[in-house]
Protein backbone atom coordinates (compact mmCIF):
# COMPACT_ATOMS: atom_id res chain seq x y z
CA UNK A 1 0.00 0.00 0.00
CA UNK A 2 1.32 3.43 -0.96
CA UNK A 3 1.19 6.00 1.82
CA UNK A 4 1.72 9.67 1.08
CA UNK A 5 3.01 11.81 3.90
CA UNK A 6 4.63 14.74 2.13
CA UNK A 7 4.76 17.98 4.09
CA UNK A 8 3.58 21.28 2.64
CA UNK A 9 6.15 23.38 0.87
CA UNK A 10 6.76 26.83 -0.55
CA UNK A 11 8.92 25.51 -3.41
CA UNK A 12 5.92 25.07 -5.73
CA UNK A 13 3.31 27.83 -5.59
CA UNK A 14 0.31 25.98 -7.06
CA UNK A 15 0.34 22.56 -5.39
CA UNK A 16 -3.35 21.56 -5.63
CA UNK A 17 -2.95 19.79 -8.97
CA UNK A 18 0.12 17.92 -7.79
CA UNK A 19 -1.64 16.79 -4.60
CA UNK A 20 -4.65 15.64 -6.65
CA UNK A 21 -2.39 13.54 -8.90
CA UNK A 22 -0.64 12.01 -5.89
CA UNK A 23 -4.00 11.23 -4.26
CA UNK A 24 -5.22 9.51 -7.44
CA UNK A 25 -1.99 7.52 -7.74
CA UNK A 26 -2.48 6.35 -4.16
CA UNK A 27 -6.08 5.30 -4.90
CA UNK A 28 -5.08 3.51 -8.11
CA UNK A 29 -2.25 1.65 -6.36
CA UNK A 30 -4.54 0.56 -3.53
CA UNK A 31 -7.65 -0.38 -5.55
CA UNK A 32 -5.87 -1.84 -8.60
CA UNK A 33 -8.71 -0.62 -10.86
CA UNK A 34 -8.92 1.88 -13.68
CA UNK A 35 -10.01 5.46 -12.99
CA UNK A 36 -13.15 4.77 -15.03
CA UNK A 37 -14.09 1.73 -12.92
CA UNK A 38 -13.47 3.61 -9.67
CA UNK A 39 -15.66 6.50 -10.84
CA UNK A 40 -18.46 4.18 -11.98
CA UNK A 41 -18.43 2.38 -8.61
CA UNK A 42 -18.57 5.74 -6.83
CA UNK A 43 -21.43 7.05 -9.01
CA UNK A 44 -23.47 3.87 -8.49
CA UNK A 45 -23.11 4.16 -4.73
CA UNK A 46 -23.41 7.94 -4.24
CA UNK A 47 -24.85 9.37 -7.47
CA UNK A 48 -23.11 11.77 -9.84
CA UNK A 49 -22.73 15.51 -10.12
CA UNK A 50 -22.84 16.88 -13.65
CA UNK A 51 -21.13 20.23 -14.09
CA UNK A 52 -20.92 22.79 -16.85
CA UNK A 53 -19.94 26.44 -17.17
CA UNK A 54 -21.04 29.06 -19.65
CA UNK A 55 -18.94 32.21 -20.14
CA UNK A 56 -20.47 35.32 -21.66
CA UNK A 57 -17.43 37.46 -22.44
CA UNK A 58 -16.94 41.12 -23.32
CA UNK A 59 -20.37 42.09 -22.05
CA UNK A 60 -20.88 45.83 -21.63
CA UNK A 61 -19.99 46.42 -17.95
CA UNK A 62 -22.89 48.72 -17.07
CA UNK A 63 -25.47 46.28 -18.46
CA UNK A 64 -23.76 43.33 -16.76
CA UNK A 65 -23.79 45.12 -13.40
CA UNK A 66 -27.47 46.02 -13.82
CA UNK A 67 -28.36 42.44 -14.74
CA UNK A 68 -26.57 41.10 -11.64
CA UNK A 69 -28.26 43.67 -9.37
CA UNK A 70 -31.68 42.86 -10.83
CA UNK A 71 -31.04 39.13 -10.50
CA UNK A 72 -29.87 39.58 -6.91
CA UNK A 73 -33.01 41.57 -6.06
CA UNK A 74 -35.17 38.83 -7.57
CA UNK A 75 -33.57 35.82 -5.93
CA UNK A 76 -32.60 37.35 -2.59
CA UNK A 77 -36.27 37.91 -1.81
CA UNK A 78 -36.79 35.20 0.81
CA UNK A 79 -40.03 34.14 -0.88
CA UNK A 80 -37.80 32.64 -3.58
CA UNK A 81 -36.82 29.86 -1.16
CA UNK A 82 -39.16 26.94 -1.69
CA UNK A 83 -39.93 27.78 -5.33
CA UNK A 84 -40.03 24.75 -7.57
CA UNK A 85 -38.74 24.47 -11.11
CA UNK A 86 -39.69 21.42 -13.21
CA UNK A 87 -36.99 20.36 -15.69
CA UNK A 88 -37.65 17.19 -17.66
CA UNK A 89 -38.70 14.52 -15.17
CA UNK A 90 -37.16 16.34 -12.17
CA UNK A 91 -38.41 19.14 -9.97
CA UNK A 92 -35.76 21.40 -8.44
CA UNK A 93 -36.78 23.05 -5.16
CA UNK A 94 -34.82 26.12 -4.05
CA UNK A 95 -33.46 25.42 -0.57
CA UNK A 96 -30.98 28.26 -0.10
CA UNK A 97 -29.98 31.49 -1.84
CA UNK A 98 -27.02 33.71 -1.09
CA UNK A 99 -24.34 35.99 -2.42
CA UNK A 100 -21.30 33.84 -1.73
CA UNK A 101 -18.44 35.22 0.29
CA UNK A 102 -15.12 33.51 0.90
CA UNK A 103 -13.59 33.62 4.37
CA UNK A 104 -9.87 32.88 4.16
CA UNK A 105 -8.98 30.56 7.06
CA UNK A 106 -5.32 31.62 6.98
CA UNK A 107 -5.40 35.41 7.05
CA UNK A 108 -9.04 35.96 8.04
CA UNK A 109 -9.79 38.14 5.01
CA UNK A 110 -13.29 38.12 3.53
CA UNK A 111 -14.02 38.33 -0.21
CA UNK A 112 -17.64 39.35 -0.70
CA UNK A 113 -19.92 39.21 -3.77
CA UNK A 114 -18.27 36.14 -5.26
CA UNK A 115 -21.43 34.86 -6.94
CA UNK A 116 -25.18 34.59 -6.61
CA UNK A 117 -25.96 31.01 -5.62
CA UNK A 118 -29.20 29.09 -5.91
CA UNK A 119 -28.84 25.84 -4.01
CA UNK A 120 -31.53 23.23 -4.51
CA UNK A 121 -32.82 20.56 -2.12
CA UNK A 122 -30.91 17.76 -3.88
CA UNK A 123 -27.60 19.67 -3.73
CA UNK A 124 -27.74 20.91 -7.31
CA UNK A 125 -26.61 24.52 -7.79
CA UNK A 126 -26.75 27.41 -10.20
CA UNK A 127 -24.21 30.19 -9.72
CA UNK A 128 -24.08 33.54 -11.51
CA UNK A 129 -20.74 35.32 -11.23
CA UNK A 130 -19.60 38.63 -12.66
CA UNK A 131 -15.89 39.10 -13.24
CA UNK A 132 -13.42 41.13 -15.25
CA UNK A 133 -15.19 44.47 -15.28
CA UNK A 134 -12.19 46.16 -16.90
CA UNK A 135 -11.98 48.22 -20.08
CA UNK A 136 -12.54 45.20 -22.37
CA UNK A 137 -15.93 44.51 -20.80
CA UNK A 138 -17.24 42.13 -18.22
CA UNK A 139 -17.54 38.37 -18.18
CA UNK A 140 -20.67 36.76 -16.80
CA UNK A 141 -20.14 33.16 -15.78
CA UNK A 142 -22.99 30.72 -15.28
CA UNK A 143 -22.09 27.54 -13.38
CA UNK A 144 -24.54 24.64 -13.31
CA UNK A 145 -24.00 21.66 -11.02
CA UNK A 146 -26.76 19.06 -11.20
CA UNK A 147 -26.92 16.01 -8.92
CA UNK A 148 -28.27 12.74 -10.30
CA UNK A 149 -28.86 9.64 -8.17
CA UNK A 150 -30.81 7.61 -10.75
CA UNK A 151 -28.41 4.81 -11.79
CA UNK A 152 -30.05 4.71 -15.23
CA UNK A 153 -28.93 8.33 -15.83
CA UNK A 154 -25.47 8.55 -14.28
CA UNK A 155 -23.73 7.55 -17.52
CA UNK A 156 -25.32 10.32 -19.61
CA UNK A 157 -23.17 12.76 -21.59
CA UNK A 158 -21.87 15.29 -19.03
CA UNK A 159 -22.38 18.18 -21.47
CA UNK A 160 -26.01 17.25 -22.13
CA UNK A 161 -27.26 16.52 -18.60
CA UNK A 162 -26.84 19.97 -16.99
CA UNK A 163 -28.00 22.13 -19.91
CA UNK A 164 -30.21 25.01 -18.77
Amino acid sequence: MLTLSLPGSDHIREKDGLWAVLAWLSILATRKQSVEDILKDHWQKYGRNFFTRYDYEEVEAEGANKMMKDLEALIMDRSFVGKQFPVGDKVYTVEKIDNFEYNDPVDGSVSRNQGLRLIFADGSRIIFRLSGTGSAGATIRLYIDSYEKDVAKIYQDPQVMPKP
